[in-house]
């Protein structure tokens, strides 16, 4: 009698237990400070900023150094200037360095000239080696790539992304983040990524764990060469397949799926859904290229070094005032002039950039090393290995052919879940790192062109 007695204990208590682990609270999916982010960004602000870049003359990569009032040295030192300002006024939150190299190469004199990038970097508390980075590039050009002494505005191409790197900066500095956001201002894009080369191998050599660059390279043009006004779609940008994966894991992704599911692309949904809940009369368009066609920007030197990266930038270009000389050409104003830049638009784009870094900054790393099982069964079982700080985890589910992650479901703090009754053979799948609070990671892929 007694022998039964326990056993029922026994067996009473293991179903409590079991029924206990499968209890948790769903950390919430709505975040009221990032709502405060958003309406923290000012165009008022923008604007001045883009205007007192474009004061500057030209910021063209060999115009002068030396002079306070133009040329790129001047435009160098106002930008530090501002993120000097902005680590004094949060108590030193920011550290401004200046990583710089005299380069050779195309478009660059014979004798190479100094490319120096400023860059701002606001370190995390608990995870402070995890960088979440933001570029945008400060050097401007005419018609002529080597004219460097032409009058070169660069109000759009890339004042508006340099003034919403320094607003981004100011907005963010309020506040404190798990992980260190980088904000650079990089020199030499022009003549061919130079500076979004010295940040990336910057961070390469420092080992940073880079989980993100967000470059943002012409944000504020709303009016096509074709007259059409858009100013409620953003382009976002993304590599495909990652440059150092192996011939290998290209067959396995072929048959199995992830071709379009890089972190990069992770990265460019996560933005889409932050844009949906919190930027409101924005919508980003996915782009599933690396960049425009037959054209470039810095997110690539990040890209090259197996940093996932993504460009963002306006969806209409005006290319009468893209490389251009300021001049009227049968009654068309040419030339990237202040007069070319919406800040409206460009405020909303900037708001998408701050509760993007914000939420990947509070948010845990990507859960690494994700697997998927369940062929020739109605089931589909997934697993993965523990992130810092995470405090659960969310599985997701898409139809193949969809773009953004639709079906999802809170497991809780565990590193595996069966999805009953979801077939492995109809979707794809994918798993996020939650912080105790709700924030949310980018979602990992599985296979090898998945991870970071």
């Amino acid at each position: 009698m007694r022998s039964a007695c326990c056993s029922l204990l026994l067996f009473l208590l293991s179903i409590s237990a079991s029924a206990l682990a499968d209890t948790y609270t769903v950390p919430p999916q709505q975040h009221p400070v990032l709502r405060d982010i958003v309406s923290a960004v000012s165009a008022e602000r923008l604007k001045a900023n883009d205007t007192a870049l474009v004061g500057f003359g030209t910021r063209h990569t060999l115009s002068q150094t030396t002079s306070d009032m133009r040329g790129i040295g001047a435009a160098r030192r106002w930008v530090k200037a501002q993120f000097e300002e902005i680590s004094h006024s949060c108590g030193g939150c920011i550290q401004v360095i200046t990583p710089s190299k005299v380069m050779t190469g195309t478009d660059l004199p014979e004798q190479g000239v100094e490319i120096m990038d400023i860059v701002a970097i606001q370190k995390g508390t608990s995870d402070p080696n995890r960088y979440v980075v933001m570029t945008a590039h400060l050097d401007s050009r005419v018609a002529n790539i080597m004219n460097y002494t032409s009058n070169a505005p660069g109000a759009d191409d890339d004042g508006s992304g340099v003034s919403a790197l320094i607003e981004t900066a100011r907005v963010l500095s309020k506040y404190r983040f798990s992980a260190s956001i980088v904000y650079s201002a990089d020199s030499g894009e022009e003549q061919g990524l130079y500076g979004g080369k010295i940040i990336a191998e910057y961070a390469k050599s420092h080992h940073w764990d880079v989980e993100t660059d967000v470059n943002n390279d012409m944000i504020g043009n709303s009016q096509g060469t074709n007259s059409v006004l858009d100013n409620i779609h953003v382009r976002i940008f993304s590599e495909g397949i990652s440059p150092n994966i192996t011939a290998a894991e290209i067959k396995y992704m072929y048959y199995h799926g992830g071709e379009v599911d890089s972190p990069a692309r992770q990265v460019a949904r996560y933005m889409a859904v932050l844009c949906n809940k919190y930027v409101p009369n924005l919508k980003v368009m996915l782009m599933y290229r690396d960049d425009r066609f037959g054209r470039g920007g810095d997110q690539m030197r990040f890209d090259a070094l197996g940093f996932p990266a993504v460009r963002v930038t306006e969806a209409q270009e005006n290319f009468t005032r893209q490389h251009n000389d300021v001049k009227m050409i049968d009654g068309v104003q040419h030339g990237d002039l202040l007069s070319g830049v919406d800040f409206e638009y460009a405020r909303k784009i900037t708001a998408l950039d701050a509760v993007t870094l914000a939420s990947l900054a509070w948010a845990p790393p990507p859960p690494p090393a994700v697997a998927i099982s369940g062929a020739v069964t109605t089931d589909t079982h997934v697993s993965w290995k523990p992130a810092q700080d995470a405090g659960g985890y969310r599985i997701y589910w898409r139809a193949t052919s969809a773009l953004l992650w639709i079906n999802s479901e809170y497991v809780g703090d565990v590193t595996q879940h069966t999805l009953k009754n979801i077939s492995i053979d109809n979707y794809f799948f994918g798993v996020a790192s939650i912080s105790r609070d709700g924030f949310e990671s980018p979602v990992t892929f599985p296979g090898a062109d998945g991870a970071l």
